[in-house]
């Protein structure tokens, strides 16, 4: 990667960072907060408080993603981040928990993931863009690991007001990221793509199924597994992150190589369906894991790793591969698809994940996650196995 896609990458990986932040920083401590604020004594309304955020995304990930092709990334990415700036005021300064939800939605609204992957797309070279996404997908982890640190420090220091007004602090100071250190968009391509071909594009929708399974598969999972882990090693939520962090770190660092491979021998189709395998063995694992009476600690850790692996490899290469299939004209319509079941599996694999908690059991979560992950297994045996382009290919057609 030359030093414009790197600066180009890194910063909006950053940017992309942000908006996970805004997700994952309040999940550790939010629902003991909400219990001191009117309205915070019904379960219900927390609930809505914590997953708004994500419906209201799924909502504006395709008109985002769509505006972005017709008039241009920045301008979109930089109307996201104000709405996402006002909703955490609006939070920051709520007397009732109502209010919080009004917030969170407005956060949401600002839906400008597939905005951001759209010009990563732009920036960069096809040969170097599963490495830049994997930036992407590496913040997401990250992001996930140091809210689990920072919430509760954060928590005590300025509370979750002050929490509230740091995340629209963040992002305003990435609206200037956007304006000074993101490189100069390249220009949009000519003409326009009809939304119904993108639709009816059969390996964008394999890749569409894709994410909506594993980020489905990932909010389930971890409504089981913080318990698993108070069970089998008698940690106190608030030291999970012990686990977490070097977890996601090691995964980060071993999904590298094989991405690498991929993309340099043009075999990233095989190593996308080893992904998806060893994601189906961790689900096997965890379910055979957690029917025990007392689930060994070394297995969860070992399990956890294998997950992360997974998918960050499938976090980083998804979203390169439907930039690559998408017709230039519509690139931003596809990744607001994406991004839409990305947002609608978070959603629902948090709501599929705590009722089949309550009225089945936790090896329930598991058997759903293993059977959408066999389902993808097969339709990505299918899919099309985009060979490696050099810098002096010039791109087929799509």
């Amino acid at each position: 990667m030359n030093r414009t896609e790197v600066r180009a990458s890194a910063s909006l990986a950053a940017i992309f960072a942000l908006r996970m932040l805004g997700l994952f920083l309040i999940l550790p401590v939010f629902s003991v907060h909400a219990r001191s604020m009117p309205g915070g004594d019904n379960a219900t309304l927390i609930g809505l408080a914590l997953g708004v955020y994500g419906l209201t995304q799924s909502f504006g990930q395709i008109p985002f993603g769509i505006a972005s092709d017709r008039y241009g990334r920045k301008r979109i990415i930089i109307i996201g981040l104000l709405l996402f700036a006002i909703g955490s005021f609006i939070a920051a300064m709520a007397s009732h928990i109502g209010w919080v939800i009004v917030g969170r939605a407005v956060q949401g609204a600002g839906a400008i993931s597939a905005a951001i992957t759209a010009l990563i797309a732009d920036s960069t070279r096809e040969e170097h863009r599963t490495k830049a996404m994997a930036m992407v997908g590496g913040s997401i982890g990250l992001s996930f690991a140091l809210s689990l640190v920072a919430a509760p420090l954060l928590y005590s220091a300025i509370g979750m007001s002050g929490m509230f007004a740091l995340i629209g602090l963040m992002s305003v100071a990435a609206i200037l990221v956007v304006l000074y250190v993101v490189p100069p968009a390249a220009p949009l391509p000519p003409g326009r793509v009809r939304f119904a071909e993108v639709l009816k594009n059969r390996e964008l929708m394999r890749l569409n199924y894709g994410v909506f399974a594993l980020h489905l598969t990932q909010m389930a999972m971890f409504v089981v597994v913080p318990a698993a882990l108070v069970q089998s090693m008698n940690m106190p939520v608030s030291t999970h992150w012990k686990i977490y962090l070097p977890v996601v770190l090691a995964s980060f660092v071993l999904m590298l190589p094989p991405v690498f491979v991929g993309e340099k021998r043009g075999c990233m189709k095989q190593v996308f369906i080893g992904a998806i395998a060893l994601l189906l063995l961790v689900q096997g694992g965890m379910w055979f894991t957690l029917s025990q009476a007392t689930p060994g600690a070394p297995a969860l850790v070992g399990l956890l790793l294998a997950f992360f692996i997974a998918f960050n490899i499938l976090e980083a290469s998804q979203p390169s591969l439907v930039s690559r299939l998408a017709p230039p004209g519509g690139r931003g319509a596809a990744l607001g698809v994406y991004n839409t079941l990305q947002a609608l599996g978070l959603f629902c694999g948090g709501a599929a994940g705590g009722w089949l908690t309550q009225h089945a059991s936790r090896s329930a979560v598991f058997i759903l996650g293993a059977g959408l992950t066999v389902v993808w297994l097969i339709i990505a045996s299918n899919m099309q196995n985009l060979p490696r382009r050099g810098p002096k290919q010039q791109p087929a057609a799509v």
